[in-house]
């Protein structure tokens, strides 16, 4: 690879990891497996990357890459573990601290391609078409797993039920974690 390139690739990567490393972690609820999954993510990505200019859209591309490697990280049987009941994170500046923690609760129990759907739709903000293009399926298969992964998520979290808000205005499930 061209220093060129490579200087491209480190700006891309060093730009996106925040953002990356949190969608991965709303996908896994680990952040340590987050990291793992991020850097897997972008060593992938840095294996094509000389074939960048033929990508449409990048940022997609690498949500779409992010989003398989969590998915096929879950699938590890190795990598499982026994769920605790309470969540090591620090509160999100919700006005009830608890209620990011309830919200990434229930992400967890998700299956891995709804939490998928639901982190790309609610956190990454993109539409159906973009997220669909992301997970490599059609627009009615994002519309009903979300329409799922939403009725479960209400269901597991009872009275407290902030995905009213959230088929309003997505950025809601940002202000909660």
């Amino acid at each position: 690879m061209r220093s060129a390139d490579l200087e491209e690739f480190r700006g891309f990567a060093e730009d996106r990891l925040p953002h990356l490393r949190r969608t991965a972690y709303l996908m896994c609820g680990d952040w340590h497996h987050a990291e793992d999954i991020t850097q897997t993510a972008l060593t992938k990505l840095y294996a094509v990357w000389g074939r960048r200019h033929r990508i449409v859209n990048l940022e997609a591309y690498a949500h779409r890459v992010l989003t398989r490697t969590c998915i096929d990280h879950t699938r590890r049987r190795w990598r499982r573990e026994d769920p605790t009941s309470a969540m090591p994170d620090r509160p999100g500046p919700s006005t009830d601290p608890s209620l990011g923690l309830q919200v990434r609760t229930a992400l967890a129990a998700l299956p891995p391609r709804q939490r998928a759907v639901v982190v790309l739709r609610y956190w990454v903000d993109l539409d159906i078409a973009d997220t669909a293009k992301a997970l490599g399926c059609t627009t009615g298969t994002v519309k009903s797993n979300t329409a799922r992964a939403l009725t479960k998520l209400r269901a597991l979290l009872g009275d407290t039920d902030p995905f009213d808000e959230l088929t309003a205005a997505p950025t809601t499930l940002k202000d909660m974690l």
